[in-house]
């Protein structure tokens, strides 16, 4: 696959070339610190684990504490072993099966099975790792062989692999779909949805024959002029410019990635955590209480969302600037104004593809309504071809991820696929 070239328009945007020394200085000064407190943890429930006394208990509590404090820029494990379908136990295979300089498609299949469904799985690329949707693959893999975009962190690609915006997104997406090939299907989940449909409008313009037989989009930014959640005001609340001078910083020159422009995943982590302060701090709270009060299944649920949610990867400057224009500030693809290399992105092409749209009530980073959207854009679907799941009583990662996502939502998607074929 070839890597779309940076749009003029951004290209030449101010930076802040000390903004990411100053954070990678930081992380390594205190990385030892970090390292000491992780020994010392170890050490501490090695001493004596069947008369581990309580002042010992609470010091390997704050050592924990001490050893989470911190991001790791290292993609987590899926840890997808095995699964249990209706019936057997499987043992899962995991393969890298395409693969460009930024990114992976990853395939998990049972062993020993075959027929199955193929879905390619788009994961955001939004400051957090593909494995943010484990749980996703997990549930899937009951009665499907998965594919997910593995997306890789760009401080670790090399200038010289070229640049990668929204272009090159979409660009990926259609290489993956044509990997897979005739009859697979498509689950975006909450950004990837806009280019997600995009990359469908263009195969059916160009009269594909691997054009998908299904596409789920899964809270996800369609047009975001309905209902507008805190996120959206903030996208919209500077000018294109304001976000290219202040929150884009340089790699430096030290890592692999040196002199690439990106969004930094700490600067995203940060913003993120900055709407839920009392919410992450209490979680803190009650993992240590839980340490100390030997309620270890709860205390090492809580460290293990974090361990996911501290794991961080930075954007590609060029696609971060696009996707805040063109998806949140210019709702370009609703209002008919979306382009792939030139050429217009009109998803009421879309003929053959059986869509479901996934929202959750309480969705407060894409709120309900702006998913939905995409129902009216694919004007050339027939209506039996189009539904709609509205999940009562969940969040954003509520719909994808949990007890909601397992038994109330995931049999609708399964329904859908099942449809299409």
């Amino acid at each position: 696959m070839t890597i779309a070239q940076p749009p003029s328009n951004v290209s030449g945007a101010s930076v802040h070339p000390m903004l990411y020394d100053s954070y990678q200085a930081v992380a390594e000064t205190s990385l030892p610190t970090r390292l000491f407190a992780s020994y010392a943890e170890k050490l501490l429930k090695l001493w004596d684990p069947g008369a581990f006394s309580p002042p010992f208990e609470r010091m390997a509590a704050y050592y924990e504490l001490v050893t989470m404090a911190g991001f790791t820029h290292s993609r987590p494990d899926f840890d997808i072993e095995t699964i249990q379908s209706s019936t057997h136990l499987h043992r899962i295979d995991q393969t890298v099966v395409d693969a460009t300089p930024f990114c992976d498609l990853l395939k998990f299949s049972k062993q020993r099975v075959t027929g199955e469904p193929k879905v390619l799985l788009i994961a955001p690329m939004s400051g957090h790792f593909a494995t943010l949707l484990r749980n996703t693959v997990r549930t899937l893999l009951q009665d499907h062989e998965v594919y997910i975009t593995d997306w890789k962190n760009v401080r670790s690609v090399a200038l010289a692999d070229g640049v990668f915006d929204l272009d090159a997104f979409v660009e990926h997406i259609i290489g993956f779909i044509r990997h897979l090939g005739e009859q697979s299907h498509v689950i975006a989940v909450c950004q990837p949805t806009v280019a997600a449909l995009a990359a469908c409008a263009l195969l059916a313009k160009m009269k594909d024959p691997c054009q998908p037989a299904s596409l789920t989009l899964m809270a996800g930014p369609i047009d975001t002029r309905v209902n507008p959640t805190k996120v959206n005001d903030l996208a919209n609340d500077k000018p294109i410019e304001w976000f290219a001078k202040n929150l884009i910083g340089v790699i430096p020159d030290r890592l692999v990635g040196g002199g690439r422009r990106v969004y930094p995943g700490f600067l995203q982590i940060a913003a993120f955590m900055s709407m839920n302060v009392e919410r992450h701090s209490k979680s803190f709270v009650d993992m240590f209480k839980h340490r100390i009060e030997g309620d270890f299944e709860k205390a090492d649920a809580i460290k293990a969302f974090y361990r996911e949610y501290f794991a961080i990867m930075d954007l590609s400057a060029e696609f971060y600037l696009e996707t805040i224009e063109q998806v949140f500030q210019k709702a370009a693809l609703p209002q008919g104004k979306l382009t792939f290399k030139g050429d217009q992105v009109d998803p009421g092409a879309i003929r053959r593809t059986f869509l479901l749209t996934v929202e959750g009530e309480r969705d407060d980073i894409c709120a309900a309504g702006q998913t939905l959207a995409a129902q009216d854009l694919c004007a050339g679907l027939k209506p039996y071809m189009k539904s709609h799941h509205l999940q009562p009583g969940v969040g954003h990662y509520g719909v994808f991820s949990g007890r909601r996502w397992e038994t109330q939502i995931y049999p609708v998607v399964r329904n859908h696929i099942q449809s299409s074929l």
